[in-house]
């Protein structure tokens, strides 16, 4: 269907057709046409000026060009190839149009594309086609140009076209063919599938159709090759080239069709500043004929550039590098001999010879340039080919082009067109912009293009430079401090602009230039005013907005604060650095938001460059001040200048753990920390440990930091040496060691002035990062031992000055490389190999001490405990050796226990459960918390009684008048943390033997037949009184009486209830049962156990120095609870009369303490046990 703009259109034609009678529009010749051509042009200029004052009248006037050339052509075609009416009208887009049309000839198509100056058009609708019908149209274009009269337009029209088909491929290719080009390429290749089916004598007259024109002896011979067919043509019109101008823009496009077919394999590319350059040259030529600086102006250069070094896109099948290059240079030569090579105006050069200048030079340059093709070098005639590049030098001589320098001005203005109108590679421009300095006299054209075209520096190479410009530009004598602000905002928010990975790349080398960017020394601080206020304004942020927050609203959170501290760090890292530090340090809870907003900025892992690092006044020199990190020297800074708290200090740990760890995935970026081990403990161990009486970081903490570093999982290469050996390891083993020798004295007094005073923590904290570090270098040792003998040696020779224990925490360093030296009086007491053992003559182990050396060897490690036992020389048949072995042994434990910590303590107690199950160790169990022997089978509980009485013994001797006075109050607390820590062990092993049944199940039957094989036999009532001598065996294991009192070594007295109130001794009467019954759970025995170890820590605890202390009161309660939690569980394992006597029995125990608030706590917890039972 038509509309009123095709139907003007039809008139036009109809009344062209009229005016062409007796003849028609299809057999028009080329002179008739400006007689009958006015009604057709007069339609499309009136259909032009419609569209021009539309929305985009430039668009649209193209857009009705092009649509008329393709229904004109698109009609040509269709007549050639036969095509069915009844198929057009339903397949062909263009049909409506063109059936409203009298038949046309060529004629008519190309002079009416020469009328509208199409020919741009025509040649992008050209590349539509294929090869072969390329050719077909432009041999007819060519015979149109010579036909009679032939003007400059003609000429004018065919170069175009040329110069198109080179310019428009590469456009087509990158996606710039329209929806009208689709149309006319979908409708080409129907008609072609269409011909396939035609008679061969019609499919070839489709392919090339030259009816119209008889073919001119150049063409004849009909080719696929393009470029042949246009250089033959051009060499056919050269006699139509009258003017200068048409002569340099012939030879210039026949040189660089000629340069991309044979010249260049692929696209020649140019650095953009070269690029810049021969734009601002085509913009100072052109601007001196008249013509403005514009988008347009730019698009058409850059073109012309693009394709003069592209390959051609139509690569020659016949015709050879030789015979183009003499039909160029027979050109040249023959237009040179007919003067319209002459020499350019100076003032006012012509924008044809500068690209003919430039086209020359190109071709002369790849034909003496090593990379010549084969085609040219194998030529047999060398003379030739040296003939053809003397002509073209000729016509340069001709030309004589003055030399053009193109101004920084037009430089700047053609780069800014570039960016501001997005035109072809402007991001590349954009970089070059960024970096021109001598431009700083454009201040404001330079910042009003940076605002309106922030996206095309939103690349992080773009932005390095332009923030190194804006840094020379503050150091310049004549910066404007205003201008200089703006453009530092406009910067900073381009960088906000990127992305996380460009962010990080742009803060990596913010950092190469100055820790402190756009706040350095020297520059101006009016520049920089504002900058503390966001700073401060960006961390409250953050702070704040991570408080009480959920978890998806965090991860949110997590990145706005993000890219907050990337824009002020970008700005400044090393304040940015500092606030994180001090937020991480000093925020409670900010430690780990902290972490995760810097593990994903690894930009700011830089380090601190000399120079900065002396300026800060930190004159260390070398290697040292130039490889710290950045952060690091922020932290040390942090703490420096405060004293720290202990939840400080446990942020300030956590903090920098996180950092270590390599958890978070960044993009563009690998796997990996932050900070690294090595840097870390560079930083805050190695130096502290040093100087320890002058550092911030106390000896703890220092070990804490490096633990947290030994025990990452960094998963390094296994050829990769371990970074530990980056910290000294050697010296760092002897310092440790000297900490630990010196930790062994830690309940003697400190002498006067002494600094440090390393806690028993402390010490098993610094034992488990020998241990760890021992390991380490142990293995790297053994990898390679000829590279560390001579370390290896040193560092043994330096542990002679130490206690002998501390060399066996070193063993994995030393190997196979040393004996194990221990106290000779060792070797007297244990079977050890001499081949891998040798005693040592120290004055403080003389007779009598090797069951002590024994003892310290068991609580050091698993290893070498179970070296101890097994080779322990006691023979268990001489019960004299047995009795004076465990007398011995409760001598050296009393002498051990406090100077151990709570994993040597846990050792030991190990230890003891292994002598008393193999027999090795006699204790006695005397009954002096027992009113009346128990009819119970205490056999599975043995170990429990035994190691409680054998405790108790312990601890009696340890608070005797003898030994009162080794300990300080630290040493005491200790003392009680380990004894509690004891009963702990007892009582966990007491709930693995009877395990709880589930809440509201009480069914289990508690009852235990009389065991013919007690552990306590005897039933004979005889009084009981506790030794005064606790090495002395009171064989009271075998003899068990009611006690009506007990006395400590203290003097302390527990009354015990009789029945009835009697004073005097009695023995229950027990009726022997005369059917068994299987005990199925043991809840009499437990709870028989519990009370005594019950009445074991109340006498430890009041016979104590400083015994009112938590951890033993703790544990009363602790037996409690779980004494109430089994009469809870199994009624029946209590009667309400043995209730009454526990009750009655644990008050009077209980009445000794002296602590009120603690006897108070423990006699309401005794009255809810029994109110619980009962």
């Amino acid at each position: 269907m038509m509309n009123k703009d095709s139907a003007v259109l039809q008139g036009g034609f109809l009344l062209a057709n009229k005016l062409c009678l007796p003849a028609s529009l299809s057999t028009l010749q080329k002179g008739d046409w400006a007689r009958v051509g006015h009604p057709i042009l007069e339609v499309v200029e009136e259909l032009c000026r419609q569209e021009e004052l539309s929305v985009r009248p430039d668009t649209k006037a193209v857009h009705w060009r092009k649509k008329l050339v393709c229904v004109l052509w698109s009609k040509l075609l269709c007549r050639e190839a036969g095509e069915d009416r009844e198929t057009g009208w339903k397949e062909n887009p263009f049909f409506p149009i063109q059936n409203s049309l009298p038949e046309v000839s060529h004629v008519v198509l190309l002079e009416l594309v020469k009328s509208m100056a199409a020919a741009e058009i025509f040649g992008r609708l050209l590349l539509c086609l294929h090869q072969a019908q390329i050719c077909t149209e432009l041999g007819r274009l060519a015979q149109h140009v010579g036909c009679h009269p032939t003007s400059e337009d003609d000429v004018r029209l065919f170069l175009v076209v040329w110069w198109e088909l080179w310019k428009g491929r590469a456009e087509r290719t990158a996606g710039g063919e329209d929806s009208l080009e689709k149309m006319f390429a979908d409708q080409f290749a129907c008609l072609s599938s269409q011909s396939a089916g035609l008679s061969p004598k019609a499919a070839k007259r489709f392919k090339l159709d030259t009816s119209d024109h008889p073919s001119s002896p150049s063409v004849s011979s009909l080719t696929t090759d393009v470029l042949s067919v246009l250089l033959h043509a051009l060499r056919d019109i050269r006699d139509h080239i009258s003017t200068t101008d048409l002569c340099l823009q012939a030879l210039s496009v026949a040189l660089d069709a000629l340069y991309t077919s044979f010249l260049i394999d692929r696209a020649v590319v140019l650095p953009t500043d070269q690029k810049m350059h021969i734009l601002s040259k085509v913009v100072s030529i052109r601007e001196r004929n008249d013509e403005k600086l514009s988008p347009e102006l730019l698009q058409e250069a850059q073109r012309d550039l693009r394709a003069s070094h592209s390959p051609s896109p139509f690569q020659p099948s016949r015709m050879k590098l030789t015979q183009a290059l003499k039909i160029v240079t027979e050109l040249a030569q023959f237009w040179r001999n007919s003067g319209l090579l002459k020499k350019c105006d100076g003032t006012n050069p012509s924008y044809s010879a500068f690209k003919l200048e430039q086209s020359v030079q190109r071709v002369l340059k790849a034909l003496e340039g090593v990379d010549v093709p084969e085609t040219v070098s194998e030529m047999d005639d060398q003379q030739t080919l040296s003939n053809m590049k003397n002509i073209l030098r000729g016509v340069l001589e001709s030309l004589a082009f003055p030399a053009l320098e193109s101004s920084p001005e037009v430089n700047a203005r053609v780069t800014m067109a570039i960016i501001n109108h997005r035109l072809e590679d402007y991001q590349e421009f954009a970089v070059l912009f960024a970096t021109e300095k001598s431009w700083a006299a454009s201040d404001e054209h330079l910042l009003d293009c940076l605002e309106r075209n922030q996206a095309a520096f939103q690349q992080h190479e773009t932005l390095i430079k332009l923030a190194s410009t804006l840094m020379s530009k503050f150091h310049s004598d004549t910066a404007d401090v205003s201008q200089c602000r703006k453009l530092m905002k406009v910067i900073v928010d381009i960088f906000s602009a990127l992305s996380l990975e460009h962010k990080n790349k742009v803060l990596a080398a913010t950092l190469r230039s100055s820790t402190r960017g756009f706040c350095g020394r020297s520059v101006p601080s009016a520049m920089t005013d504002g900058f503390g206020q966001e700073l401060n304004m960006a961390f409250n942020c953050i702070i704040q907005g991570g408080r009480g927050a959920s978890a998806a609203v965090l991860q949110g959170n997590l990145s706005t604060a993000i890219s907050l501290v990337a824009r002020v760090a970008f700005q400044n890292p090393e304040a940015t650095l500092r606030c994180c530090c001090h937020s991480a340090v000093f925020n409670k809870g900010a430690f780990s938001l902290m972490a995760k907003i810097l593990q994903q900025l690894p930009g700011l892992r830089g380090r601190e460059r000399k120079e900065e690092a002396q300026s800060n006044g930190e004159e260390k020199g070398g290697k040292e001040a130039e490889e710290k990190s950045l952060l690091c020297s922020c932290l040390q800074e942090t703490i420096r200048t405060k004293s720290l708290s202990a939840n400080e200090k446990e942020q300030f740990l956590r903090f920098l753990g996180l950092l270590m760890r390599p958890e978070m995935e960044v993009e563009g970026e690998e796997r990996q920390s932050f900070l690294s081990p090595q840097e870390v403990v560079g930083a805050f161990v190695l130096p502290n440990l040093s100087t320890m009486d002058h550092s911030p970081i106390d000896i703890d903490l220092s070990l804490q930091l490096l633990h947290s570093a030994l025990c990452l999982d960094l998963q390094e290469p296994a050829s990769s040496p371990h970074w530990v050996l980056g910290c000294s390891p050697f010296p760092l083993l002897y310092i440790l060691a000297q900490l630990l020798n010196q930790g062994s004295r830690c309940w003697e007094r400190p002498p006067e002035g002494a600094v440090h005073h390393l806690s028993m923590d402390t010490n098993e904290l610094l034992v488990s990062v020998l241990t760890t570090l021992g390991r380490v270098v142990g293995e790297e040792v053994a990898s390679t031992p000829s590279s560390w003998s001579r370390a290896l040696f040193w560092l043994y020779n330096k542990m002679e000055e130490l206690d002998w224990t501390v060399r066996f925490h070193l063993k994995p360093v030393w190997g196979e490389h040393f004996k194990n030296e221990v106290p000779s009086s060792l070797l007297a007491v244990c079977d050890l190999p001499e081949q891998e053992w040798s005693g040592l003559e120290l004055p403080q182990y003389g007779q009598g001490t090797g069951l002590l050396a024994w003892m310290e060897c068991c609580s050091i490690s698993d290893s070498l405990q179970s070296t101890m036992l097994s080779c322990l020389s006691l023979d268990r048949r001489r019960p004299d050796h047995v009795n004076m072995f465990s007398k011995g042994l409760l001598v050296a434990l009393t002498q051990t226990l406090p100077w151990c910590s709570v994993s040597q303590w846990s050792r030991l107690l190990r230890a003891l459960r292994e002598l008393l199950v193999s027999g090795r160790l006699h204790v006695p169990y005397s009954l002096e918390y027992v009113d009346y022997l128990p009819l119970l089978d205490l056999r599975g509980f043995s170990c429990e009684l035994r190691l409680s009485v054998l405790l108790l013994r312990v601890l009696q001797l340890l608070c005797g008048s003898s030994c009162s006075h080794w300990l300080l109050e630290d040493g005491w607390a200790h003392v009680g943390r380990l004894y509690a820590h004891a009963v702990r062990e007892m009582l966990d092993s007491l709930r693995a033997k009877l395990p709880l049944p589930s809440s509201g199940i009480s069914t289990v039957s508690p009852k235990t037949p009389v065991s013919r094989d007690s552990d306590l036999p005897s039933t004979s009532p005889k009084p009981s009184t506790v030794s005064k001598d606790p090495l002395k065996d009171p064989k009271q294991v075998e003899e068990v009486s009611p006690l009506k009192s007990v006395t400590s070594p203290q003097g302390v007295t527990a009354h015990s209830r009789s029945p009835k109130g009697s004073s005097t001794t009695a023995v229950p009467s027990v009726e022997p049962q005369k059917d068994e019954e299987v005990r199925t759970v043991p809840s009499k025995e437990v709870l028989f156990v519990l009370g005594q170890l019950f009445c074991h820590v109340q006498h430890v605890q009041v016979m104590m120095p400083g015994g009112q202390r938590e951890p033993l009161f703790l544990s009363c309660l602790e037996i409690l609870s779980l004494y109430e939690a089994i009469t809870a569980a199994f009624p029946d394992s209590s009667t309400q009369l043995e209730i009454d006597n526990t009750r009655h029995f644990f008050s009077t125990i209980t009445d000794n303490l002296e602590n009120q608030d603690m006897k108070a706590v423990l006699q309401q917890k005794i009255a809810q046990l029994v109110s619980s039972a009962a």
